[in-house]
């Protein structure tokens, strides 16, 4: 037989109403009776009615999740930080995907916000106009993702990429490409911006290439500008992107990393079952969907709450497909043990 309020009410010595404030407005019950009727709640194992605490509270009890493209394995990682902190909160989530559409992710936040109490945002593409307009329908926290006064979650863009910067000048590479991802995506400029930082503290020249869509594909028909760039190393925007690259570079007989070292970003679990294994910048994906769930339940518990920011460490992952420099090849000496037959004289008719 399923637990009712009244069990509770009965158990923690209080009223029906007691029971129901402590459970769904907090702040309107002392500390100790609310610790007292949760714990109780606890024990029996009541679960409160979601329409009749959205009657309560004027809330849905949904938490509304924006993605560009599920099939990135970036998004994954994200998503399930996200999904299983709602889940200790006894929030439902509902998942979107706009496919990289930027202009189909507008129409979607605004429909979002009519079922959902709050709105995470992870790696929007929509204009700063579009996105500060989104912001303004719902609560809303961003991730990977920054703008002035809206909460975001983002991670040391720039920080990684001077690790991987500074990795490939250790090995001797004086000249690196960077392979750039959509235009106008935010990580890519903060991506470019530290690699920009870290070159010229390294005397490294940086060639910019690109853009190229954020995909497999894209490395795939990225390798020919690689190649005709002439550089010894090259970071992808991200690791799906280092993946295509590295294929396609297999394809033409280009050794890795013996001919041109790659890199990428994000460490996709595939990174590291490559032959060779991807050099990346790791970001704590799963953390980071919790650390939005968290930004997101404190603007709900106080609607006044300014906006929050946190950013998240990155790691460099050193690994099998970056290597020392080529070095450059020297022009055939002429062999001097041999007469030099190029010059005749008259005895030798």
């Amino acid at each position: 037989m399923a637990v009712t309020i009244r069990d509770v009410a009965r158990v923690a010595g209080v009223s029906t109403a007691t029971v129901s404030r402590a459970l769904n407005v907090p702040g309107k019950v002392d500390e100790v009776t609310r610790a007292r009727v949760v714990a109780v709640a606890d024990e029996l194992g009541y679960r409160p009615n979601r329409a009749a605490r959205g009657l309560i509270t004027g809330r849905t009890g949904n938490l509304g999740l924006l993605v560009p493209d599920l099939a990135n394995p970036f998004f994954p990682g994200l998503v399930k930080g996200v999904q299983s902190r709602a889940l200790e909160a006894d929030q439902q989530l509902f998942v979107v995907d706009t496919d990289e559409d930027a202009e189909a992710e507008s129409e979607l936040v605004r429909q979002l916000a009519k079922q959902a109490d709050g709105l995470v945002l992870c790696s929007p593409r929509m204009r700063p106009a579009g996105l500060r307009e989104a912001v303004s329908l719902a609560p809303t926290v961003l991730v990977n993702r920054a703008l002035p006064r809206a909460s975001s979650v983002t991670f040391d863009n720039r920080g990684g990429a001077a690790q991987l910067l500074n990795h490939l000048g250790g090995l001797g590479h004086r000249r690196i490409g960077f392979l750039g991802g959509p235009a106008g995506s935010w990580s890519a400029a903060q991506r470019l911006r530290g690699l920009r930082e870290a070159a010229a503290s390294h005397r490294v020249t940086l060639k910019e290439l690109g853009p190229v869509a954020p995909t497999f594909e894209g490395g795939l028909g990225a390798a020919r500008v690689v190649l005709q760039a002439r550089v010894s190393a090259v970071v992808a925007f991200n690791d799906l992107v280092a993946v295509g690259l590295g294929q396609a570079l297999a394809d033409r007989g280009v050794d890795v990393p013996g001919e041109l070292s790659v890199a990428g970003f994000d460490d996709i679990p595939m990174a590291g079952m490559l032959r060779p294994s991807l050099t990346t910048v790791a970001m704590p994906l799963h953390q980071a969907g919790r650390e939005a769930v968290e930004l997101m339940l404190a603007h709900l518990a106080d609607p006044e709450l300014g906006p929050q920011r946190r950013e998240m460490p990155t790691t460099l992952r050193e690994r099998g497909s970056t290597g020392p420099a080529p070095r450059p090849r020297r022009a055939a000496r002429p062999d001097r043990t041999r007469p030099d037959r190029s010059r005749r004289s008259d005895d030798d008719e």
